[in-house]
């Protein structure tokens, strides 16, 4: 196990490196334009996922049994998540018509396919996770 974690190691160790290399022989925009992404990124996560996440942990734990609440969660981070990463593809379906090879799938479907996914798995959580509940002991 050592040694695949060893290789792991050095795998991510020289992938880190040959992005750095990358990222310092890049252009000046190339700079600028990597800046601006990272900064947009901590804002919409610091302003937008951030709060949502909280709010939707409190109203989770208002609305939801205790056994329930890990897994629905966590479903909806995920979900969010999801949002996040396929809404570029998702509302511009028509927007390159002219050039049919850069929206090549049906993303729509993929991405229901993809929640589909998550929550089939936060619901088969839900069910193991019931069935673990001691019972409760009568009273004596």
């Amino acid at each position: 196990m050592t040694g695949v974690r060893t290789g792991l190691a050095t795998a991510g160790v020289a992938a880190g490196l040959f992005g750095l290399v990358l990222l310092l022989t890049g252009s000046t925009t190339d700079l600028v334009s990597i800046a601006i992404w990272f900064a947009g990124c901590i804002v919409v996560h610091d302003a937008v996922l951030a709060p949502l996440f909280v709010a939707g942990g409190m109203a989770a734990r208002r609305a939801l049994p205790h056994h329930t609440r890990p897994p629905v969660v966590a479903g909806a981070i995920c979900t969010l998540t999801l949002v996040v990463i396929a809404s570029p593809v998702l509302f511009r379906s028509n927007a390159l018509s002219d050039n049919p090879t850069i929206l090549d799938r049906n993303y729509p479907a993929g991405f229901a396919v993809s929640l589909a996914v998550v929550w089939a798995a936060v619901a088969v959580s839900v069910v193991l996770r019931r069935s673990r509940r001691p019972l409760a002991s009568p009273a004596a």
